[in-house]
């Protein structure tokens, strides 16, 4: 099974943290070279020094902010490398009933991530057929399967970008390059510990309340850590996945109840 990612280029976005980062830390791992893009420049650089360059890896980064997409095209104009692997990640819309969000609401979440998703697969596409070799993989959520209650501007932007995401696949299969969804369930990051205190607000119950009742719905009874969603993303990257194209792949500890 052939997992080497050495000579491989990828961006990683929103690889300051969380899944982003740990992403971002395995595939270097597994060789590939890796630019960085996120908006905080201290971030990306303390990032950069993480990342393994035993195997000749030679890593970059790029700032940007995700909220304004003219810039984001204009810098990733400035990119010149070809590219075999595009990580899309991106912080998901605040939560909130589906009834209360206002129309800019959906406006700038479908702005930040489809039509900058967009954006950066017409960036690289045309390297990823001339190298005959693309993975295209989007961060996504559960929600996809099941919509997650209290999360409506997301629910709805998640679902979009996965149509999106599998009228891509079928439209680049034929030159070598996938495209595919992860789907993190419970995961300790900084938007989980956001989402449990606005629970434990709404609900009138302490943070741990909320915590025990998040991984009693979980078979593995407990919350999942950003390296093992990168595991999973890093697997889709490489070339033994050549085969995977156009699936939503939950790494959830089994907690969506849809097949």
């Amino acid at each position: 099974m052939e997992l080497s990612l050495k000579n491989k280029n990828a961006i990683v976005c929103g690889s300051t943290q969380g899944i982003g980062q740990a992403t971002a830390v395995e595939l270097a791992n597994l060789g590939a070279n890796i630019t960085l893009i996120a908006r905080n420049e201290s971030k990306l650089k303390e990032v950069m020094t993480t990342l393994d360059t035993s195997q000749g890896q030679q890593h970059s980064f790029l700032v940007v902010d995700f909220s304004d997409s003219k810039i984001l095209k204009d810098k990733i104009e400035t990119l010149t490398d070809d590219y075999h692997i595009l990580i899309n990640n991106t912080g998901g819309p605040a939560g909130g009933p589906i009834t209360d969000a206002n129309t800019e609401s959906f406006e700038d979440a479908f702005q930040m991530h489809l039509i900058n998703n967009q954006i950066l697969v017409q960036k690289v596409f045309e390297g990823m057929k001339k190298e005959c070799y693309g993975r295209i993989i989007n961060i996504l959520s559960t929600s996809v399967k099941a919509p997650i209650t209290g999360l409506g501007v997301s629910n709805t932007i998640r679902a979009a970008v996965a149509n999106w995401a599998k009228t891509l696949a079928s439209e680049l299969g034929s030159h070598g390059i996938t495209v595919n969804n992860v789907l993190p369930g419970f995961t300790n990051t900084n938007r989980l510990e956001s989402i449990i205190s606005n629970k434990a607000n709404k609900l009138n119950k302490s943070e741990a309340e909320i915590t025990d009742l998040m991984k009693a719905s979980v078979p593995a009874n407990r919350f999942g850590e950003a390296s093992e969603v990168a595991n999973a993303i890093a697997f889709l990257c490489t070339p033994a996945a050549s085969y995977i194209n156009g699936v939503n792949i939950p790494v959830d500890g089994g907690r969506t109840q849809s097949l």
